[in-house]
């Protein structure tokens, strides 16, 4: 049996993502970035990570571009985190989709973030066939947010 796919990020990914969530959490989003917390499984302290919240039919959206990443195993204990942009800072609750419904949201997110993520989904890019991108959703994990009010 083979280990769920994650792509670790190179030293300098790692340092263009403090970077990136720095200015998030100092109110800086580039093309809608934001800094998400999530409660670590392990540590119980919140771990931070910038992330594309991707907004779909009126749904939003975190999609985990290298795949099961600590991220994605935090989400999927805690059931939710923080979005930060600057002193705004939005709550939110979190339902992993299945992999039959991800094929819109993939696409859709592959279009506005593939400039920046394309690289982590193994030649699958906005213009691929529904059925590459439905054979790349298990690699991919994706949570449906709904923002506490």
């Amino acid at each position: 049996m083979s280990s769920p796919y994650y792509l670790k990020g190179s030293p300098l990914n790692v340092r263009l993502n403090s970077v990136i969530g720095w200015l998030a959490r100092h109110g800086f989003s580039f093309a809608g970035t934001a800094e998400m917390s999530v409660r670590g499984r392990k540590s119980g302290q919140m771990q931070r990570i910038p992330v594309n919240p991707h907004t779909y039919e009126g749904g939003q959206y975190l999609v985990s571009a290298r795949g099961h990443s600590q991220w994605v195993r935090n989400m999927r204990a805690a059931g939710g985190g923080e979005l930060r942009v600057g002193r705004k800072v939005r709550e939110f609750t979190a339902v992993e989709l299945p992999d039959a419904e991800k094929l819109p949201i993939l696409r859709t997110y592959l279009e506005k973030w593939g400039w920046e993520v394309n690289q982590y989904f193994q030649g699958v890019t906005a213009k691929s066939s529904d059925e590459e991108i439905i054979a790349a959703a298990t690699d991919h994990p994706v949570f449906r947010i709904t923002v506490k009010k």
